[in-house]
């Protein structure tokens, strides 16, 4: 391909493009060696890379792809991975589309489509994409359709735009719908129409009255200046405000003010309208209605004069301002530690599993040598400490991953009673009740349960092994007021209560409770981690939590959680999984060396054949080269161009589809939303036992 060795001036030959084409090793397809290309081929591909508009060739049947600068563009994180690949790999959600477009062309036809709407994986997340495409035949030397011409315009934006503005035009329609309705209401005073283009004010006889014009005057050209001369001049230039914000942002006009009588006294009005506009997006029609609201407003105003606590009102004000002040210092710290402890999880756990990994190792290598296994015991005990505490500060900087479902406070009662009562103590009674219909939640069951059981742990120490706990659950509606400054929202919420009668807890105390590591239990009884798991969770829910303690009379906490409008889950039973391993092919995807290794040995002891790769890059090229796998074991958080989510939504989409299974000590809400995971996403934590790990496979494999 010489003619690429000189730009002659066009950029688009000594661009990305051209310089990765001469590069790519062309021998590996139908096309065969770059130097044995034919002339047409050539010139193909050189009209192809001056052109500023996406474009992308598809030579012979497989739709071998060449594209130019402005397609990589187009292409995104599949660029430059597509260079060379047959189009129906490269774009697979879309192959049935693009094998008629090779095979019509082929055969000297030509197809075009003006806002083509197509599903395509961006990020790993399918959209909807609208695009203008244009297909031609492109000819060989022997002037026989050898591959295809695509131009590619995306026209996303363009048809976004057009449906909001026919959706407004729609709402303007029905603006003025009840405009003409509300004419024949009460208490009007006259409707007026402003033409804008014209400039020229009319109205109805009412409208005329109630602004004092002449007798006899032409209610299709009513002078201006007579009806703003009758506006009280303190309302004027608020008038006139309301009128260019509503030509400017299409925001219906209403707008309160003052019209002189003929007695010289005001009447209080509110004139109420909305701008039309033609189809170019220009205003040229103004009409709207007058309604008389006096005697409204003379009660506003006797209200006013009847009010004589402002003092009391501004002090109250006060209070509240700095009480949400506080509550927001204090949300803002326990933000900043949580952004701390989050960021040092995922290689805090990557540390974690290569000791743990190791061990297991170590302990099945040394089966009789009782050291050994005393010795191993000990510090797989000591990672299982350690875990639970990275499990911790996850819940607590509100990145733990979620698997929430809808359940009700009932169903969480039931399946905890014998539990609470076991871990509780005979000596401790538990009442428990909830409201005959609770409304359903969407939360992490099990991170429920866990919550539940810690604040009730609490409450035991705190009442010395004896006492009462209630637990409870009512349907709540909160309102503004009480959601001011704790980042909740009014609406209906499901209040779950957990009390006791202990001991209390002084001010100084309750204002540090939700503090990581802060505790008041003797050193080796705690933590100091329970409260601060539990303060993350919820507000990783989406809810709220508040607790009121009185020294020597006990402590109240309560967790708001928002009220779902989907029914509850349908109860499944999980079927047994066999824990022992097989012989399927699984592509470990690790950066980090040491985890891979000992991740790689457990596996190949349990009779699986392991593939590896330190990144998802390089997974990808394995993948694309033809390594055939049952099930892709990949790390979370990697470096490289691809992200592990990418890799398992070109995994989905295969034929058949590739399973995946995600490990992380941390995963940065990669693979999750506010680290809630969906149903279909697997995710095995780190650091895991060699018991977890063959167990999570079989499960995912079973599936």
């Amino acid at each position: 391909m010489q003619f690429l060795d000189d730009s002659h001036g066009c950029a688009g030959w000594c661009g990305e493009m051209a310089g990765r084409i001469r590069a790519f090793d062309w021998s590996r397809t139908e096309l065969g060696a770059i130097d044995t290309w034919p002339r047409s081929l050539n010139s193909t591909v050189q009209l192809m890379l001056a052109s500023p508009l996406p474009m992308v060739m598809l030579w012979g049947r497989p739709g071998y792809m060449i594209y130019n600068d402005a397609y990589s563009k187009f292409a995104g994180g599949r660029h430059p991975y597509l260079l060379g690949s047959p189009v129906e790999l490269g774009w697979p959600e879309v192959a049935d589309f693009n094998r008629h477009v090779v095979d019509t062309c082929l055969a000297g036809g030509t197809l075009s489509y003006r806002n083509k709407v197509l599903v395509l994986l961006r990020d790993g997340v399918p959209e909807d994409v609208w695009l203008d495409l244009y297909y031609s035949p492109v000819a060989n030397d022997d002037g026989c359709p050898a591959g295809v011409m695509a131009m590619v315009v995306e026209t996303t934006e363009f048809v976004i735009s057009e449906r909001l503005r026919q959706a407004a035009e729609n709402a303007y329609r029905a603006d003025n719908e009840r405009v003409r309705l509300a004419l024949n209401a009460g208490a009007l005073l006259g409707s007026f129409v402003w033409d804008i283009k014209a400039d020229v004010l009319s109205g109805d006889e009412r409208f005329a009255r109630t602004f004092s014009y002449p007798a006899g005057q032409n209610l299709d050209n009513l002078p201006q200046e007579i009806a703003e001369a009758h506006i009280h001049p303190d309302d004027r230039s608020w008038v006139q405000e309301q009128i260019k914000q509503s030509m400017e942002t299409a925001v219906p006009y209403n707008a309160e003010y003052r019209v002189l009588r003929p007695d010289g006294s005001y009447l209080w009005v509110l004139a109420s309208g909305c701008c039309e506009f033609n189809e170019l997006g220009e205003p040229f029609r103004f009409p709207g209605v007058l309604i008389d609201i006096h005697e409204r407003k003379a009660a506003e105003d006797s209200l006013l004069k009847f009010t004589r606590n402002l003092e009391q009102r501004v002090a109250d004000e006060v209070e509240a301002r700095l009480a949400a002040e506080e509550q927001l210092r204090q949300s803002q710290k326990l933000e900043a530690i949580g952004g701390l402890t989050g960021g040092v999880a995922h290689d805090f756990n990557n540390l974690l599993q290569v000791i743990a990994g190791n061990l297991h190792l170590l302990a099945r290598h040394e089966p009789d040598n009782a050291n050994v296994q005393r010795r191993v015991t000990a510090s797989i005990a000591a990672v299982e400490r350690g875990a639970k505490l990275s499990s911790q500060l996850l819940a607590f900087a509100r990145r733990q991953p979620l698997s929430p479902a809808i359940c009700t406070p009932q169903q969480i009662f039931d399946g905890l009673g014998e539990l609470l009562q076991r871990a509780l103590g005979e000596t401790i009674q538990i009442q428990m009740s909830a409201v005959a219909d609770p409304w359903p939640v969407f939360v992490d069951r099990n991170q429920l349960e866990n919550t539940i059981l810690n604040l009730a742990i609490n409450a035991r120490d705190a009442m010395s092994g004896e006492g009462t706990i209630e637990l409870n659950a009512q349907n709540i509606t909160l309102d503004p007021a009480f959601c001011a400054g704790k980042g909740i929202v009014a609406g209906d919420y499901v209040c779950v209560t957990v009390a006791d009668t202990g001991t209390g807890m002084p001010p100084q105390v309750l204002d540090q409770a939700f503090e990581p590591f802060f505790t008041t239990k003797p050193d080796g009884q705690g933590t100091g981690l329970g409260l601060s798991m539990v303060f993350g969770f919820v507000k990783q829910s989406g809810g709220h939590i508040e607790i009121a303690s009185v020294v020597g009379e006990g402590t109240r906490v309560q967790l708001y959680f928002p009220r779902s409008l989907r029914p509850v889950d349908s109860q499944t039973t999980v079927p047994d999984v066999q824990p022992r391993g097989g012989h399927e092919r699984i592509l470990v995807v690790e950066d980090n060396e040491a985890v891979r290794t000992s991740t790689v040995e457990l596996l190949r002891e349990e009779g699986y054949q392991v593939l590896t790769a330190a990144n998802a890059d390089i997974a990808m090229q394995m993948l694309l080269e033809g390594e055939l796998v049952d099930l892709i074991f990949t790390d979370v958080v990697m470096p490289g161009l691809i992200k592990s989510s990418d890799l398992a939504a070109w995994a989905k989409v295969q034929s058949p589809p590739l399973v995946v299974l995600f490990t992380s000590g941390h995963t940065r809400d990669i693979i999750s939303r506010n680290h809630q995971l969906s149903p279909d996403t697997h995710l095995l934590s780190k650091p895991y036992s060699p018991q977890a790990l063959t167990q999570m496979i079989r499960t995912v494999l079973n599936a």
